[in-house]
């Protein structure tokens, strides 16, 4: 069994990345999408969206990073495939989930669900540019508006050289909406002859054994439950193994939250900073109620010394940096 962290726009960030990923139960984790239009990219913006390319393609805690591309043009994707090898990823991933209007006006992300023969094409000419070692996989949702489709999008993928497909079992027209649909992702690996991650309203160990008894999958890949609950993937180990765990405390969880603010002044100018702190935060209050409290005195709070005192850090020089 392998237990993924999602990609999140603008959530999931290397700063998430490293502080999630040294709580343990994470087998790999993904890039937010390297958006990729009509050129090749400079090095530079693969470096500020995968800085851990730098270090081995792997977070501080030695968790394996996946380079996640999105576009819509094979052969520049391809082209950019091969320059994210060339930096160092160790599999090139590729979006055709994200729901963002911007990004499926734009042409990326589920909006090409639509079009499966693009899928195939899309997948075929990164496989093919690639070095051959170098896994390429995709994340699909079940389709745009319907999961009619979900069946041709998951063979176009796959018959394209997609090593393993994650499905987030919903729409894009269905957003987050709960709930998730895991019985598709059972439909989808009937069709495949690759291994097939449900992804999609796994919040809890119970949510997990129930995706597991409908989906019949036995990979998963966390997002918003784990950034809510750190330890989820630890958690959901133990009940496979059929091991004790007791589950993190508040206690544990302040020097992740401590670490997270800490990177989060040094990488960012202190106008945005705080925000990003607020926004972790506020998804914490769905497991802790300590989370709660802090957040009822973070949430009008701008001043990044203010927040240090709240977090029990001393105050940082709030000198401008680039973000």
């Amino acid at each position: 069994m392998q237990i993924a962290l999602a990609p999140m726009e603008g959530l999931v960030d290397n700063i998430l990345r490293d502080v999630l990923t040294r709580t343990g139960g994470i087998d790999w984790c993904v890039t937010e999408f390297i958006r990729v239009c009509d050129r090749l990219l400079p090095p530079a913006q693969f470096d500020k969206l995968a800085p851990e390319l730098r270090h081995g393609a792997q977070t501080a805690a030695g968790v394996p990073m996946r380079v996640q591309l999105l576009g819509s043009d094979p052969v520049c994707l391809a082209e950019n495939a091969v320059l994210a090898c060339e930096l160092g990823a160790p599999v090139i991933d590729l979006n055709f989930g994200c729901p963002a209007k911007t990004v499926n006006k734009s042409r990326g992300g589920a909006v090409l669900l639509k079009e499966p023969e693009l899928l195939h094409a899309i997948v075929s000419e990164v496989r093919r540019a690639v070095p051959a070692h170098i896994p390429v996989t995709a994340k699909m949702r079940l389709g745009f508006e319907t999961p009619d489709g979900a069946m041709d999008c998951a063979r176009a993928l796959a018959d394209g050289g997609a090593a393993h497909l994650v499905v987030h079992a919903r729409t894009k027209v269905e957003g987050y909406k709960p709930p998730a649909h895991w019985e598709w992702v059972a439909k989808v690996q009937d069709v495949v002859r690759v291994p097939v991650f449900a992804n999609g309203e796994i919040w809890s160990v119970d949510d997990w054994r129930r995706c597991k008894a409908v989906s019949g999958a036995r990979d998963i890949m966390l997002g918003r439950g784990l950034v809510s609950c750190p330890d989820l993937g630890l958690q959901i180990a133990a009940a496979r193994d059929g091991r004790e765990y007791r589950p993190m405390t508040w206690a544990a969880l302040l020097p992740l939250l401590q670490a997270f603010w800490q990177q989060a002044q040094a990488k960012l100018s202190p106008r945005y900073a705080p925000g990003r702190m607020k926004q972790w935060v506020a998804m914490l209050t769905r497991n802790y109620p300590e989370a709660v409290a802090l957040f009822a005195e973070l949430r009008r709070e701008s001043d990044c010394a203010r927040i240090s005192a709240l977090l029990g850090l001393p105050a940082v020089s709030t000198e401008p940096c680039v973000a």
